[in-house]
Order: structure tokens, then C-alpha cells, then sequence
């Protein structure tokens, strides 16, 4: 090549050579700043990574803090809500005999003086005490009389002269009637040997000897025991008492345990008539409560109709009670009872509800909310049909109009009230075709008071007594009271029923 051709490529090389090796310097301070950058962002990022862990760690605290709080406040919630149900019992009208089926002995003091001291019934705004028209009872003179006495004045209560031999003329007469001397009447028998003089036989009298004691007691003081133990409803130690002091006799409680067994037994034959009677009955009522009994609770049922009581003793609350006495003519009976659930677990001809349990609920429900009118239309309903039935007491009503009304009442939407009235419409739903049967059929009443009356007198001999302390003697207080109930019902007097067991 030329030599001037030759130093130009040697110099371009050169310059290309010097401007690579420049280029390649400016790489390496480019890499070395990149570097130190990547290097301060790795920094960046672990100072930014423990951050984030620590942030995670503290929220972790914090979620698991959250956790424990919303744990808390559901407990919290749950405390609450148990608080304000019990004591939403003193925000609601407390529950009685008026407006529940609390028994009257676990009323408070001063429900028990409002029931004794208010009536149900409304003013008619007429005068108190007789009406016009109104037959007066008064006590006709006896005639018979076992004493005369003759009342004459002695002097003039004008001129002051005696008065005897003078003539007298009757004015009017008083029969006063008092008690005599209660005082035992005490009758020796003496009883003799008589000795045959055709075959020298020694014949005694037919009754037999005592082997203990000599002195007995005839069916009056028998009977009055019995009288006063199972109609008075007294216990043992008043009955000795008021013997005692009335008629000067000492009778132990042995005594009277042996003649109540003794009236027991002889009652027996009517006590299988009255069930018999009853099974064989289309319309019966039924209830039960509760009974102490050899430091056990024990349940006392009733069942009764029109004309015949049986009272008798179970050992549970239980439907199988009434299988096992009455067996399957329960299936032709219409049972007329509240709603405790075992009565329609059997298979009864058909129910009639008691109405007077429902218009108790709807008293309460009434008190309870006093702006609403469901309570009250339910209440009005139930009034009308007992009151077309008393206007119409031989006539088979239509119970259709009376279920369609019923049934525009279930219908109404209730969830702004109190959950006790949806509690009480679901009740009214499940017994709604056993509410208006009344109408129906005559023969059935639209309440079970009847019932409830029978088996009431055995609370009042509990809360005398304290309670049975044996199974027999339970069962003989209730055998006779079903003897007194049904005589009662007959018009019979309740003493001569149990003297005739003597």
C-alpha cells in the first residue's frame, strides 16, 4: 500500500482502538454506579422486609386482639340476653290465676287480694242486693218444736200495776234454734250366755267377742271421722282435737286411719260402678295435678262428667295413666281437657279444648301489650260463641263462620308484637279444630272447670295436711272423694253417703 494510505489506516485504528478502550471505562462506571445502586436497594428492601414483618407481627396482635374482643362481646351478648329474659318477668305483667293457669296457692300476696277482693263480672250499675221480682229465702217456722216457752210482760209499762190474771192473747211467735248438749251417748251391751235346759248346750249371742279392747265406736263417730277427714279436708290431729274438746272423746289417729281403710274397702263396689259409668259416657273430663306422696311427687287425676266423679292415683303425668285405667274406651270418648300435650297423644273420639285457659292467655297478652287489639279480637271471639251457645243451649250450631273468623286472626301477621302472642297463635293453630266442638254437640261445655273444681279440693287437703304419707292412704282419699263428688252431683247428702259405707 502507499505509505500515506498506510499511516491513515494506522491512525483510524488507533482512534478506534483509543475510543473502545474510553467506551469500555465508561461500562465499568456504569456497572460500578449500578452497583452501588442495586446495593442500596437491597438495603432498601431488607429494611423494608423487616418492616413489613414487623407490621405483620403487630397484626397479627392485632387480629388475634380483634378475635378475643368479638369472642368477648359475643359472650357479653349471650349474658345479656339471659339477663333481660329473667328479668323481663318484672317489666311483664306477672302471671296469676287470672290471666294463667298459675294455681291460685303460688300466687303472690297481692294477685291473691285482687282475686279475692275484685269480681270479673262488669257493673250493671243497679242497686246492690235483691232486684225486683227476685225470690226471697227465709227460715219457715217448725212444726214440730221439743220446747214451748211463754214470754208474758210482768207490770204496765203504763200505770205501773201488775199484770198477772190479767187476759193475754199471742202476738207473734220466735223459734230459736240451738245445739244440745253434745255429749256422747255411751251404751253398755251386755251380752249373756243362755244355757239350754233341754240338752244343757251353753248358746251365746251372735256377735262376736272383741279380742282387745271392750269399748268401740259406733258408725256415727266412724262417719264423722270419715266426714271430716275426706269433705272438711281436716287432718288427724284437728279431728282429734275437735273431739276432744267437743265431745270429751280421746280418739287416736290409729283409729282414724283404720276407719278411713275401712270406708275404703266398702266403697270399692262403687267406685268399679262410677268407672264403670263413666267408660261407658260419651262426653268425659279430664285433669290432673300434682300430689305429695311418701316424699315423692305423685300426680292426682280426675276424670268426670255431669253426673259422676273419679278420682284417682298415678304415678306420672303421662297419657299411659289413663290407657291403663279406661284401656280402649278412651276411643269413644270426646275428651274435654286443657292442652297438656298427653291428652292428645290418645286416641280419643275427639277434644274440646277448655276456652277458659285460652281466655286467660288472652287476659295476660292484653296486659302485656294494651295498644293492640289481636289479643282482644281473639278474646271477643271466643266470648260470642260461648255466649250464642248459652242463648242457644239445645241447638247443633254451624261451627264454620266461627272457624273462618278464628282462622282471619292466625292469619295476621304478629312479628311487631311481643314473640308471646306468636307463641299463643301457634298454640291456637295446633288446637284449632278442637275449639268450637261446643257449638256442635250440646252435650260438651266449652271449659273444663269442672274438672279443675273436682280435683281442687285435693290441694286444699294437701296445704292442710302437708301431703300422703302412703300410697293407701293417697288412694282412700281420693276413692271417697270420688264417693262424695258423686253424690254431691245427685243431690245427695255427702254425710249419709259415708255413714252407708259403715
Amino acid at each position: 500500500l502507499h505509505p500515506r494510505v498506510r499511516r491513515q489506516r494506522q491512525m483510524c485504528i488507533r482512534d478506534s482502538f483509543v475510543s473502545v478502550k474510553q467506551h469500555v471505562n465508561d461500562i465499568t462506571e456504569v456497572l460500578r454506579g449500578l452497583s452501588a445502586q442495586i446495593e442500596s436497594m437491597q438495603k432498601t428492601i431488607d429494611s423494608q422486609h423487616a418492616t413489613i414483618c414487623q407490621i405483620n407481627r403487630t397484626s397479627q396482635g392485632h387480629l388475634n386482639e380483634i378475635r378475643d374482643l368479638k369472642r368477648m362481646l359475643k359472650k357479653k351478648d349471650k349474658e345479656n340476653e339471659e339477663l333481660r329474659k329473667r328479668l323481663s318477668k318484672y317489666e311483664e305483667p306477672p302471671k296469676n290465676s287470672g290471666n294463667s293457669s298459675t294455681p291460685p296457692s303460688k300466687e303472690g300476696m297481692k294477685d291473691e287480694i285482687v282475686r279475692r277482693t275484685k269480681t270479673l263480672r262488669k257493673p250493671s250499675g243497679k242497686k246492690p242486693g235483691g232486684q225486683p221480682g227476685h225470690e226471697g229465702n227465709t227460715l219457715e217456722l217448725n212444726d214440730t218444736v221439743d220446747n214451748i216457752m211463754h214470754e208474758r210482760p210482768g207490770m204496765c209499762d203504763k200505770c205501773g200495776e201488775s199484770l198477772e190474771g190479767c187476759d193475754t192473747e199471742l202476738d207473734y211467735i220466735t223459734q230459736i234454734v240451738s245445739l244440745p248438749e253434745l255429749k256422747p251417748l255411751i251404751t253398755e251391751v251386755r251380752h249373756y250366755v243362755t244355757i239350754c235346759r233341754t240338752c244343757g248346750n251353753r248358746v251365746k249371742a251372735h256377735s262376736e267377742r272383741r279380742r282387745s279392747n271392750a269399748v268401740v265406736y259406733d258408725a256415727s263417730v266412724k262417719g264423722l271421722v270419715v266426714y271430716l277427714s275426706a269433705v272438711q279436708f281436716l287432718p288427724y290431729n284437728r279431728i282429734a282435737s275437735f273431739f276432744k274438746e267437743v265431745f270429751g272423746l280421746e280418739i287416736s289417729q290409729g283409729s282414724m286411719v283404720n276407719w278411713i281403710n275401712e270406708a275404703k274397702r266398702a266403697a270399692t263396689p262403687a267406685i268399679e260402678k262410677i268407672k264403670e259409668y263413666i267408660m261407658q259416657s260419651a262426653v268425659v273430663g279430664f285433669d290432673e295435678s300434682g300430689c305429695y306422696c311418701n316424699k315423692r311427687l305423685d300426680w292426682a287425676w280426675i276424670a268426670q262428667t255431669v253426673y259422676f266423679t273419679l278420682v284417682f292415683h298415678g304415678k306420672s303425668r303421662k297419657g299411659q295413666e289413663l290407657e291403663d285405667r279406661f284401656g280402649d274406651t278412651l276411643e269413644r270418648m270426646t275428651a274435654v281437657t286443657d292442652r297438656h300435650s298427653a291428652y292428645f297423644a290418645l286416641h280419643f273420639l275427639n277434644h274440646q279444648v277448655c276456652l277458659a285457659h285460652l281466655l286467660r292467655e288472652c287476659q295476660y297478652l292484653n296486659e302485656l301489650d294494651k295498644d293492640q287489639q289481636w289479643s282482644k279480637s281473639v278474646e271477643s271471639l271466643l266470648q260470642e260463641a260461648i255466649h250464642d251457645r248459652n242463648q242457644k243451649p239445645s241447638e247443633s250450631i254451624d261451627t264454620t263462620p266461627w272457624l273462618e273468623r278464628l282462622d282471619k286472626l292466625i292469619d295476621e301477621n304478629l312479628s311487631k308484637l311481643n314473640e308471646k302472642f306468636t307463641t299463643f297463635k301457634n298454640g291456637l293453630l295446633k288446637c284449632r279444630d278442637y275449639i268450637f266442638n261446643f257449638l256442635r254437640d250440646p252435650a260438651i261445655p266449652p271449659d273444663n272447670n269442672a274438672s279443675e273444681r273436682g280435683i281442687r279440693k285435693l290441694k286444699i287437703k294437701l296445704k292442710n295436711s302437708g301431703c300422703f304419707r302412703s300410697d293407701l292412704g293417697a288412694d282412700a282419699f281420693m276413692d271417697l272423694h270420688s264417693i262424695v263428688e258423686t253424690t254431691k252431683k245427685h243431690g245427695n247428702s255427702p254425710y249419709n253417703a259415708i255413714l252407708a259405707l259403715f
